[in-house]
């Protein structure tokens, strides 16, 4: 009996994941089955495992699954698979890479009569991004934003606060660079820049999904960071913009590693991408700086909106 739900199981999972019939697994599951991420410890049902399928292989076009073994044990049931496939398509808001991944993972499965009533397994869309080389935070894969208990006990962050407590933080005025799969340089402007140590040289920089930057930044090996100057008022309000061609009209040079570095920058770096961890909206780039340029110009400062002359900043 067991053998022969061996077979069946095995070939509804091919079904379901190689050929995307994800109504394959009806026939096996029980009506209130159970799946529990190992990972997340999130707990959904057949639906959310065939939108899972479906998504993954939207995203993964080629893939391929293997069932490397079944072990069986009374109604308790283990299996071990791989699969393998090209990173083609965005999944959960990741740009592809075109990376050929291959993944592990296995199953606890718990029998009811016949039928699949519980799994517990050790791989998600989380795990997927982790072997992909891009770890996530959590809040990537929440369904939606926990309540937060504020002084009006609203039970919701009024937005106004946030942003109200964001501008009260000074920062320096940075733009962002690469290049894109043809060469062409791109770049924002972002304040969200921060050193992570120096030994190792590490710095990171938070973009968000929706920058016409983000999917070159995010397919690249290098980033540079440029911390403007005072004389860089109009750079900041180009990168700042919609412009298509932010660097039409702009003198920069090509770092070691084909980085755009802006002319007249207050210092300029280059940095090899070591991390991108899914933030929801935004993702955290990590990098290890492999060249820098200081100059002697004043760097901007920015607060509230608001540019300020960095030179003239008095010593309290």
């Amino acid at each position: 009996m067991q053998q022969t739900f061996s077979d069946t199981l095995t070939a509804a999972w091919t079904a379901a994941w190689d050929e995307g019939d994800v109504n394959a697994f009806d026939a096996i599951v029980t009506a209130d089955y159970r799946r529990e991420s190992a990972g997340t410890k999130k707990i959904t049902g057949l639906k959310e495992l065939q939108q899972e399928i479906l998504d993954v292989r939207a995203a993964f076009p080629d893939l391929t699954t293997r069932i490397d073994k079944v072990i069986a044990s009374g109604d308790d049931m283990a299996i071990f698979w791989t699969t393998t496939g090209t990173f083609t398509h965005p999944l959960g808001g990741v740009p592809p890479t075109g990376r050929v991944v291959e993944t592990r993972g296995s199953n606890a499965i718990t029998l009811r009569d016949g039928r699949i009533a519980y799994e517990r397994v050790t791989w998600d869309a989380a795990e997927l991004l982790a072997h992909l080389g891009i770890p996530s935070l959590n809040s990537a894969f929440e369904d939606g934003t926990p309540d937060v208990v504020v002084d009006n006990l609203s039970g919701n962050l009024p937005l106004d606060i946030m942003k109200g407590f964001n501008r009260q933080f000074i920062t320096g005025v940075t733009v962002v660079t690469t290049v894109d799969e043809t060469g062409t340089p791109r770049g924002l402007a972002a304040n969200s820049y921060a050193s992570i140590s120096l030994d190792p040289p590490l710095v990171l920089v938070c973009v968000q999904k929706t920058s016409s930057t983000y999917p070159a930044l995010f397919q690249s090996s290098h980033f540079g960071i440029n911390i403007l100057s005072n004389d860089q008022l109009g750079t900041v309000r180009t990168f700042a913009s919609k412009t298509p061609d932010k660097f039409a009209d702009l003198e920069w040079h090509a770092g070691p590693n084909g980085v755009p570095l802006i002319d007249g920058s207050a210092a300029s770096l280059e940095a090899e991408i070591k991390e991108r961890f899914q933030a929801k909206t935004h993702t955290i780039f990590v990098g290890r700086v492999r060249h820098a340029e200081v100059a002697e110009a004043a760097p901007m400062v920015y607060k509230a909106g608001h540019f300020f002359d960095g030179a003239r900043l008095e010593e309290l």
